[in-house]
């Protein structure tokens, strides 16, 4: 039988550097991460990984486990978290002030040179910060732990069309005008997609046009997503066509979504049970909602203030040069 490899050659596969080499570097990135907030006063919290609730987007999709709970006959199913987000907010609501989770997350379904089942997330939310800070700060932090300085490029979701898919006005272009857009950049035919569905159209111009040339050689922000996908971010006061939301790319790559936060109890429930109906349409199974969550936003609102999660293996990755996560983990699902 061929021997198995070892672990320093499974961490080596692909890569730059020896094991020790990895593992210091990595090590060194989780301080600078640290010492970045601590200089701030942000102190770290830590959050359950296991929930009675999980998360209703159609997006993420949760891993789950049946726990023995003693004075309990059935087994009780448990959600691992797919972002520490509901309970960070519980404690911003009991007044723990600014704070951030750095640390391992779950999403099932996932597993790609930019994915992996078990990741690791640095999370944060800054009292009094409007969405434009909370942008200024995630570019500080990303110039913070790269080699060398890159440019900044800040645009909204409108102007993205305009600069990167040639499209003047998203808001109302038709969704043929979105398929013309993705037969000129040469996007392979997409079957299955009604030829009246405007918004999935948008989605794809989005994602197989533009998202690969943002951050090419800079650091992209792209905010003002349209107010549909507010996910739990608030809504414009200036223009309610678009919500106060933001995510960041560097080479194409995704490494940062946030919001400012949406504060309304009502209003999270309204966004809870309207993922949950899209759910139930695509027949993805139900999900039972953090009412703790919800019972604690009514009781204690949240606090004016903006939040972001960023992924710690893909920046790595960049600061690393690695073309996948993997090489920057010590261990990848399939190794475990």
């Amino acid at each position: 039988m061929p021997n198995k490899p070892s672990f320093s050659e499974n961490i080596s596969c692909g890569g730059q550097g020896s094991l020790p080499e990895r593992l210091k570097k990595r090590s060194q990135l989780l301080q600078t991460l640290r010492a970045f907030f601590y200089a701030r006063a942000v102190i770290e919290v830590d959050t359950p990984m296991l929930s009675q609730a999980g998360v209703p987007d159609v997006h993420l999709h949760s891993l789950f486990t049946d726990v023995r709970v003693p004075g309990e006959t059935d087994r009780q199913r448990y959600y691992l978290h797919t972002s520490p987000e509901y309970p960070m907010k519980r404690l911003l609501c009991e007044g723990s002030g600014d704070i951030f989770y750095l640390g391992k997350v779950f999403r099932d379904g996932d597993l790609s040179p930019r994915h992996q089942v078990e990741f690791t997330m640095l999370e944060w939310y800054r009292i009094g910060f409007s969405m434009f800070d909370l942008m200024d700060e995630v570019v500080e932090l990303i110039q913070a732990v790269l080699p060398e300085e890159w440019s900044v490029e800040r645009l909204s979701y409108k102007q993205a069309f305009q600069r990167y898919a040639g499209i003047d006005d998203i808001g109302s272009a038709t969704a043929q005008e979105c398929m013309d857009c993705l037969n000129k950049h040469g996007v392979p035919e997409i079957v299955g997609v009604d030829e009246d569905d405007k918004a999935l159209w948008e989605q794809l111009v989005l994602t197989e046009v533009i998202e690969a040339q943002l951050g090419q050689g800079a650091i992209s922000v792209l905010y003002h997503y349209p107010a549909r996908d507010a996910a739990l971010a608030q809504i414009s006061e200036e223009d309610p066509t678009v919500a106060e939301r933001f995510e960041v790319f560097v080479n194409g790559m995704e490494l940062a979504n946030g919001y400012h936060e949406l504060a309304d109890a009502e209003l999270y429930r309204q966004r809870f049970e309207a993922s949950l109906a899209q759910r139930k349409g695509m027949a993805l199974p139900s999900i039972p909602l953090d009412e703790r969550l919800l019972q604690t936003l009514e009781d204690l609102p949240l606090p004016d203030c903006s939040g972001v999660a960023l992924g710690v293996d893909r920046l790595f990755a960049l600061q690393q040069g690695y073309e996948d996560i993997r090489q920057g983990i010590a261990f990848g699902l399939k190794d475990a």
